[in-house]
């Protein structure tokens, strides 16, 4: 792009507004996607406004998302302050995006992928959690495929920021815990937990991704963000949010996904569980950037196999 065609800030205001949620994490990550955008641009860090906006799943720590709106309870509050033009744009954890997203909103860019795997906060590895632990999650994935591996532990709900939950840790609610390697990450805060092997245990998809949003009607922020975008994840991604969409998954969906790219392919690894864990199916996939049809045939031969004690929590079909 040249320097005659490069995208300036409207000429209307001096500043992009970037609506987050008011976590730490949340924070963190805008401070990534302002610091992106203003080398891209060689803008002044004032030139991006911070908006914090409080999310309903923040306000309500005591039961699980899936009983009280699901990952629309991360988004409601950003759709609508970048509907009605509070915010230019949203910042999201990918993982907490809703598959299906409003037609007046897209994606112009995605930050270069963090670390994907889950980190065990409590035990060295799956093996050393101790017999018949109380392990807190609210992550059907997390619950299923502990349970799975892990049969003799006790799954208690566990809800909140990193700081919260590490509080509740500390205060015996339970004994271990799970938590993103790359939330870990963001908050120097690394060395609390034990990143596990992705050949043991398959993460979430989007795991790991910052994800911008903004109204798909703005050609203005969409040509600002694009420069931020980072073509390898967004591979990943788009193949990873095809597989759950064509499985019909929701937050209810104990479902693990594993896509990377190599030498210009991508190879998807996933595994569906019964929510006790007993039931385990899994399938993978090769695939070209863009070219989701194996994901298509992947999904399908999933649900093929599916027993009722899987199929049940996917809506892929009805």
């Amino acid at each position: 792009m040249t320097e005659a065609t490069a995208p300036v800030p409207p000429a209307s205001k001096t500043k992009l507004r970037l609506g987050t949620r008011n976590s730490p994490l949340a924070m963190a990550q805008a401070y990534e996607t302002r610091a992106r955008l203003c080398a891209a641009h060689g803008w002044a860090e004032d030139e991006v406004e911070l908006v914090p906006v409080l999310a309903s799943g923040d306000k309500v720590l005591d039961r699980p998302l899936s009983e009280i709106g699901g990952k629309a309870l991360w988004t409601k509050e950003l759709d609508q302050w970048l509907g009605e033009g509070r915010i230019d744009l949203s910042v999201h954890s990918a993982k907490d995006v809703e598959t299906i997203r409003p037609r007046e909103f897209h994606f112009p860019a995605f930050l270069p992928r963090a670390d994907r795997r889950d980190s065990l906060v409590g035990a060295a590895s799956i093996a050393a959690i101790p017999q018949g632990a109380i392990v807190g999650t609210s992550a059907p994935r997390r619950a299923a495929q502990l349970l799975n591996l892990r049969p003799d532990c006790t799954v208690v709900t566990f809800r909140g920021n990193v700081a919260t939950r590490l509080k509740k840790l500390a205060e015996g609610e339970a004994e271990v815990t799970f938590l993103a390697a790359a939330g870990l990450e963001r908050l120097d805060q690394s060395e609390v937990g034990h990143p596990l092997s992705c050949d043991e245990w398959i993460p979430a998809a989007a795991q790991g991704v910052i994800a911008i949003e903004c109204r798909a009607d703005d050609a203005t922020t969409t040509a600002l963000l694009a420069a931020i975008d980072h073509a390898p994840t967004r591979a990943e991604l788009e193949a990873e949010r095809a597989l759950l969409a064509e499985l019909g998954g929701t937050c209810h969906s104990p479902v693990a996904v594993l896509c990377e790219l190599a030498d210009g392919a991508l190879t998807m690894r996933a595994a569906l569980f019964s929510p006790d864990g007993v039931e385990r199916i899994e399938g993978t996939a090769r695939l070209s950037p863009g070219d989701h049809a194996p994901v298509r045939a992947l999904a399908a031969e999933l649900l093929a196999r599916a027993t009722p004690g899987i199929a049940a929590h996917f809506n892929a079909g009805k």
